[in-house]
């Protein structure tokens, strides 16, 4: 490939240290459709001939078969991807594969791929968060008035419909779309033609090669585009911010799971047992999803690392931006597949949930509201006296719901029997209708718009 300007071969550390083939063979199929999409523009520039053009086309065409069969057969001495395919491209066409590398480079060839299969990644990631956010929408409307704990601090706080708490997930998941989205706008541009650095004399047709691969461009200036990887960035970014908001959701799934909690029934797909303890059903599908965000920022940071101090162009350290991006890309999508199949399969114990929703006198909030409401109280001294309500009923070892009229009354006399029908967790929940709220009637509001934006 480039031994013309050397006497010597490198050292066998230097051949192993060069060789990429092991990581960037994932590659083959992007490497082909851009080898493809140069060689149709070659020859409708005239700088292929139609023979030597038909040849390659169809020497691509077979080794694409031949990967698609396994039939990859990986050489150290070729060192990637890239040049095993012009390798047997060669086997099979003979001379004609040389006229295939006119006018580009390894350069733009490589970041051309890569933008390609990123591309793909982040087409993957969108799929597989619109069914996560399908298996949210399903159980949150089967669940809109399924009264559970809402939690500040870990500690209970306010009654809030499972519904409604699943909502806020899809809430994240639609951010992540979003990110992902951003991330596929800015990365279409084609680099295909900027050769090594510079561009190339022959007369290419760079929107020519960039329609033919799906790009909306192409680049605009070579010197970038063949030293950037901020599209792989983006993609991380967007990655790694879905895999914490994954996490979060596996910890209360750990957390439910857990005897003191008992909100869910783990089903035997997505647990494990022990081998020394035979009660155990252990939530390790969930605590590999939370593993696996620590795994997916790490690679982030590692490729921001290795890109903060490169000067342009290209630097040979860039053979080291696939790694941290497939193994990210591996992780993000068994992670968001294993979170979908348990938001489908769990089953909720809305008994349990209800009983401790009921606990810890979630419902003082509406006893001050309904002091403000009703008896024009100034919210702080409403809250002051929710709050010796809960007291007194803390010391009756009571819910607050429990307390009776005079028992109220004697905590302040403006409260009266119409307070006391504000006090249950239903009807908490029921009272909180405004938009974005935990009413039943919002939770199934915000699931038909779900649905409806998605169509």
């Amino acid at each position: 490939m480039w031994g013309g300007r050397f006497a010597g071969g490198p050292a066998e550390l230097m051949r192993e240290i060069n060789c990429s083939i092991g990581v960037d063979k994932r590659l083959w199929r992007q490497d082909i459709a851009g080898s493809r999409a140069h060689a149709a523009m070659l020859k409708a520039q005239g700088v292929l001939t139609t023979e030597d053009a038909a040849a390659i086309d169809a020497g691509l065409s077979t080794i694409a078969d031949e990967y698609a069969a396994g039939k990859l057969v990986e050489d150290p001495a070729l060192e990637d991807i890239h040049m095993h395919i012009e390798h047997r491209l060669g086997e099979l066409i003979g001379p004609a594969a040389g006229r295939l590398h006119t006018a580009r480079s390894r350069n733009d060839q490589v970041v051309t791929d890569f933008k390609l299969f990123v591309r793909d990644c982040i087409d993957e990631a969108v799929a597989a968060l619109a069914e996560l956010e399908d298996a949210l929408l399903a159980r949150a409307e089967e669940h809109a008035g399924s009264i559970m704990p809402g939690f500040t601090h870990l500690q209970s706080a306010q009654p809030v419909t499972l519904g409604h708490h699943l909502l806020a997930y899809r809430e994240m998941a639609v951010r992540d779309r979003s990110r992902f989205a951003d991330a596929r706008a800015r990365l279409n541009e084609s680099p295909l033609g900027s050769a090594a650095l510079a561009g190339t004399g022959f007369p290419i047709d760079r929107k020519a090669t960039a329609e033919a691969l799906g790009f909306d461009r192409p680049t605009a200036n070579s010197l970038d585009a063949v030293s950037d990887r901020d599209f792989a960035v983006d993609y991380l970014h967007a990655a790694t911010l879905c895999s914490v908001h994954l996490s979060r959701l596996a910890e209360e799934i750990v957390m439910w799971a857990s005897q003191p909690f008992s909100f869910i029934a783990l089903p035997d797909a997505w647990s494990t047992g022990s081998s020394i303890m035979p009660n155990k059903r252990n939530p390790d599908a969930a605590e590999l999803v939370r593993g696996h965000s620590a795994r997916i920022l790490g690679d982030l940071v590692s490729l921001l690392v290795l890109l903060k101090g490169l000067p342009l162009a290209y630097s040979k350290d860039l053979q080291n931006d696939k790694p941290p991006l497939f193994d990210a890309h591996d992780l993000l999508m068994i992670s968001l597949q294993a979170t979908a199949g348990m938001i489908r399969d769990l089953t909720f114990r809305t008994d349990r949930m209800r009983a401790v929703a009921a606990a810890g006198h979630a419902t003082a909030t509406d006893l001050a509201d309904w002091l403000v409401r009703e008896a024009d109280v100034p919210f702080r001294e409403a809250h002051h006296i929710a709050g010796r309500a809960v007291a007194l009923a803390d010391e009756r070892g009571a819910a607050l719901d429990e307390l009776s009229l005079s028992d109220l009354q004697g905590v302040d006399p403006r409260i009266t029997e119409a307070a006391l029908g504000v006090l249950s967790v239903e009807a908490s929940v029921a009272a909180r209708r405004s938009f974005g709220g935990t009413a039943p009637d919002q939770v199934r509001a915000a699931v038909a718009a779900a649905r409806g934006s998605r169509q």
